[in-house]
């Protein structure tokens, strides 16, 4: 990412813990001002307070990624406290099918499954980029990284977890097409695949660290002007959509 006389901020959704929170140390780390944001406020002061000891350059906002309200709320703070978000992160995500022994096909599994889950895997998203990125355009600076997941590859989609899968891929709908919107303006937009990896959601017998899911993750989040936008990866290297 180039220098500039400004500092970059970066937004992190689902910051509290797991991917969310491992990304946002490194982003702090590499020199960017990172807003962890969490839905409970008290696991995401708690996880700023750890960052903050480690001597890095991180604060807490509370925001609810299904609630327009929270997300207008936090897009102002953005704009007021620093001229506004240079880089979301969208990692927050919920993956509701587990819950039930019975999901395990469309047919099964029920609407409400596929609403909360559309909720926060992509309409958080598209609430967050509609706040965020016309700022973004309008400063001719932006970073979005849409944490996605192998599961929702229609090149590779199969049965099992249907409102997971079906919500990462219409995540990455959203990235093609958001790329699209926002070509020539230095916004660069694009998915990751962190593969699986050792949180509340992958389990503990998943074979990635928190910090090796993280690596592409932040690599997306600091891409220097003229990189890719529109692609998915893992492992920063391009993979089937």
């Amino acid at each position: 990412m180039e220098s500039d006389s400004r500092k970059r901020i970066a937004l992190v959704t689902g910051a509290n813990r797991g991917l969310g929170f491992e990304a946002s140390r490194q982003l702090a780390r590499l020199g960017l001002r990172v807003v962890i944001t969490a839905r409970d406020e008290a696991k995401g002061r708690e996880a700023a307070h750890t960052l903050a000891n480690e001597g890095l350059d991180v604060l807490f906002h509370a925001l609810d990624v299904t609630s327009a309200r929270s997300v207008a709320a936090v897009a102002r703070f953005g704009e007021l406290e620093f001229g506004g978000i240079d880089v979301l992160v969208n990692n927050a995500g919920v993956m509701l099918d587990s819950r039930s022994p019975s999901a395990s096909g469309v047919l099964p599994t029920e609407l409400g499954a596929f609403e909360r889950t559309y909720d926060t895997n992509v309409l958080g998203p598209v609430r967050l980029c509609q706040a965020l990125a016309p700022g973004m355009r309008a400063r001719g600076f932006g970073r979005v990284v849409n944490v996605s997941s192998g599961l929702g590859q229609l090149a590779d989609m199969r049965g099992g977890w249907p409102a997971y899968r079906s919500s990462k891929a219409a995540l990455n709908a959203l990235t093609r097409m958001l790329a699209a919107e926002l070509a020539g303006t230095n916004v660069l937009v694009n998915s990751v695949d962190p593969g699986w990896v050792r949180t509340d959601m992958g389990g503990a017998q998943a074979d990635r660290s928190t910090l090796e899911g993280s690596d592409t993750i932040v690599w997306a989040a600091t891409l220097p002007d003229g990189g890719p936008s529109g692609g998915f990866f893992r492992d920063r290297k391009p993979i089937p959509w």
